[in-house]
C-alpha cells in the first residue's frame, strides 16, 4: 500500500501528547492490573478514544474521508506508543486499523466513501475476521464458504456465508466486520454490519495475555450479504488484498515487540538505578547491566532502524513489501518477547508479582510472535521468497547490499555487515546446490541468516547518517550498530556451521566459507562499545 502523503508533524505530536495524557488520566497502573485481572474489554475507554473528543482512530483514515491521512511511519510511531502504554489496549484499538484495511486497499469509490467516512464520522468499532481454527494464519486454506444468491434474472443479488472464524479481535463488541470466505471465483473479502441475521460471535476467550482485548470466534450461519459489500465487487480479490495488508499490519505488529520491548527495558532502567545491592545501585553492575539491558536495547534500535527504513518505504514509492514485512515481524516481536522475559529477571523476584507490571507485560507480549502469523509461518516466508531473489539475481540480491555496506563508514560495523552478507549469498546458491532447500529446519535456518544480515544492514545506514534526536546521541547507535554487526557475524556463522556440518555429509564450501568469516575481529571492541550503550542507557 502505497502512502505519498505525510502526516504534518505538529499533528503527530498532537496525537501523541494525547495518547501520553490519556495514559495519566484513565490508564493508572492499578486500572492496567484490574483490567488485566477482570478480563474484561474496557469498552468505555475505547469509546472515549473513538470518540469527538480526541477521536484517534482518524490517523488511520485518509483526509478524504474524514481522517488525518497519517502514513506508515506516522502510524508506527503512534503503535509504539500505545504498546508502550497498554498491550491490550492497543491490541483493541489497533485491529479497528486492521478491520479497515481491506476496505482502503481493496474497496469501490463508494464502498470507501460510505464505510470509511462511517467510520471516520461514527466512530466504529471493526474486527477483521480472516484467521479459522484449522486454516490459522493461512489464508488459502479457508473453508468459510460464499454461495451466490441469484435474482430472477440470473444475475448476483448476494451471498450466503458459512463458516467458523477463530481468534477474532473486537468480534465480540464490533459495529463492523470484514469477514474473507470462499467464492465461486476464489477467497472475497466482505463488509458486514453488526446484528445481521447469522453472524454470531462467541464466548470471550479467556486468555494468558493481553486480556483487556476482546477476542472470541465467530460463527456465520447462512449470513446474508448484499452483492454490493463484497469488497472491491469483483470475486477473488481476497488473497491479493490481504497480501497488500500484510506489508502494512505485519510492520505495525513490529512496532508493538518494539513498544512491548521498550516498555519493560525502561522499567529495568528505572530499576537498576533505585536497587541497592551490596553498597551499589544495579546500574553499576555488568552483570547486570551487561547481560539485562545492553544486549535488549541494541537489538531493539536495530529494530527500529528496519521499522523506519520499511515505513519510509511504504510513504513513497512501493508496495509489495510483504517479505520486508515478515522480516520485522519476526525480528521485532521476537526481541520484544526476549526483553519482556528479562525485565522479570531484571525485577528478581519482585518481577514474579504482579504489582510491577514486567509480569503482565511479559504476558501481554507473548502473543506478538503468534498472531499476524506466528514466527515459524515468517521464517518460512523469508527463506523461500528471499532465496528466489538471490537466486534469480544470481546471488546480486545480497552481493549488491554487501557493496553498499563497504561504501559506509567503518565505524557503523558496515563491513562486518557486508562479510555477513556475502556469506548469506554463497549459503544460498550452496544449498541450492547440494538440494536441501528441501529441509524446512534448514531453511529456517537460512531464514534467521537472511533477517539478521538485512536487520544489520539497515542499521549500520542509520548509524552513518544519524545525528541524534531521538532521545540516543550518535556515539550511542554507532556503538551498538557495531555491537549488533557482530552479532550479526556470530547468527551468520553459528547458523552456517550448522548447515555444513549438519547434514548427511560435509558441505566443504559451506564449512569454507564460514571458517572464513573473522569471528574473532568481529568482537573486537565489544566490552568497550557495551559500556558506552550502558552509560547512556542508566545515565
Amino acid at each position: 500500500m502505497t502512502q505519498h502523503k505525510r502526516m504534518d508533524p505538529g499533528v503527530l505530536s498532537m496525537v501523541l501528547d494525547t495518547i501520553a495524557k490519556l495514559e495519566r488520566e484513565r490508564l493508572s497502573l492499578n486500572t492496567k492490573l484490574e483490567m488485566d485481572r477482570s478480563g474484561e474489554f474496557p469498552m468505555e475507554l475505547i469509546r472515549f478514544m473513538l470518540g469527538p473528543e480526541i477521536a484517534l482512530h482518524l490517523i488511520f483514515i485518509p483526509e478524504e474521508y474524514g481522517g488525518l491521512g497519517a502514513g506508515a511511519t506516522e502510524i508506527a510511531l503512534v503503535s509504539e506508543r500505545m504498546a508502550k502504554m497498554d498491550l491490550g489496549v492497543a491490541t483493541s484499538f489497533l485491529a479497528i486499523c486492521l478491520g479497515m484495511d481491506p476496505i482502503r486497499v481493496g474497496a469501490t469509490p463508494r464502498q470507501k466513501e460510505k464505510y470509511l467516512r462511517k467510520i471516520a464520522e461514527e466512530g466504529l468499532i471493526v474486527a477483521y475476521a480472516v484467521t479459522e481454527p484449522e486454516a490459522g494464519s493461512n489464508v488459502q486454506s479457508i473453508k468459510t464458504r460464499a454461495e451466490r444468491v441469484l435474482g430472477d434474472e440470473g444475475n448476483i443479488k448476494g451471498y450466503l456465508l458459512n463458516g467458523q472464524k477463530q481468534f477474532i479481535t473486537n468480534a465480540g463488541v464490533a459495529d463492523l466486520y470484514t469477514i474473507l470466505a470462499d467464492t465461486p471465483d476464489g477467497p472475497s473479502f466482505f463488509i458486514v454490519e453488526a446484528g445481521a441475521e447469522g453472524l454470531s460471535p462467541g464466548k470471550h476467550e479467556d486468555k494468558h495475555g493481553i486480556r483487556a482485548s476482546d477476542t472470541c470466534p465467530l460463527t456465520l450461519e447462512d449470513l446474508y450479504v448484499p452483492s454490493e459489500n463484497l469488497v472491491g465487487e469483483i470475486e477473488g480479490l481476497g488473497l491479493k488484498q490481504a497480501n497488500e495488508v500484510f506489508g502494512y499490519t505485519r510492520l505495525m505488529v513490529a512496532t508493538f515487540g518494539l513498544g512491548g520491548g521498550m516498555a519493560s527495558l525502561e522499567r529495568s532502567v528505572k530499576y537498576s538505578k533505585e536497587r541497592v545491592q551490596f553498597g551499589k545501585t544495579l546500574a553499576e553492575k555488568q552483570g547486570y547491566t551487561h547481560k539485562l539491558l545492553v544486549p535488549h536495547a541494541v537489538r531493539l534500535e536495530a529494530a527500529r532502524a528496519y521499522i523506519e527504513e520499511v515505513a519510509q518505504r511504504l510513504d513513497t514509492v512501493e508496495e509489495d513489501l510483504q517479505v520486508e514485512g515478515s522480516i520485522i515481524k519476526y525480528f521485532a516481536t521476537e526481541a520484544g518477547d526476549a526483553m519482556a522475559n528479562d525485565g522479570i529477571q531484571a525485577f528478581g523476584g519482585y518481577g514474579y508479582m504482579r504489582e510491577y507490571e514486567v509480569e503482565k507485560i511479559k504476558r501481554d507480549v507473548k502473543i506478538l510472535p503468534l498472531y499476524e502469523g506466528t514466527s515459524e509461518i515468517q521464517q518460512n516466508i523469508i527463506s523461500v521468497f528471499r532465496m528466489r531473489s538471490a537466486v534469480r539475481t544470481k546471488g546480486g540480491f545480497y552481493q549488491e547490499m554487501a557493496d553498499e555496506m563497504e561504501r559506509l563508514p567503518g565505524e557503523c560495523g558496515g563491513s562486518l555487515v557486508s562479510w555477513a552478507l556475502r556469506a548469506v549469498s554463497d549459503t544460498v546458491m550452496n544449498l541450492r546446490k547440494h538440494k536441501l532447500t528441501r529441509h524446512q529446519f534448514i531453511m529456517f535456518l537460512l531464514a534467521d541468516m537472511m533477517t539478521w544480515a538485512e536487520i544489520g544492514a539497515s542499521f549500520c545506514r542509520k548509524a552513518a547518517s544519524y545525528e541524534g534526536g531521538q532521545n540516543r546521541s550518535p556515539e550511542f547507535m554507532k556503538a551498538a550498530s557495531r555491537i549488533f554487526a557482530g552479532e550479526v557475524i556470530e547468527k551468520v556463522y553459528i547458523n552456517g556451521i550448522k548447515i555444513a556440518y549438519g547434514c548427511d555429509e560435509v558441505i566443504k564450501e559451506m564449512a569454507g566459507i564460514m571458517e572464513a568469516l573473522e569471528t574473532g575481529h568481529a568482537m573486537k571492541g565489544m566490552l568497550k562499545d557495551m559500556d558506552i550503550v550502558s552509560s547512556e542507557l542508566v545515565k
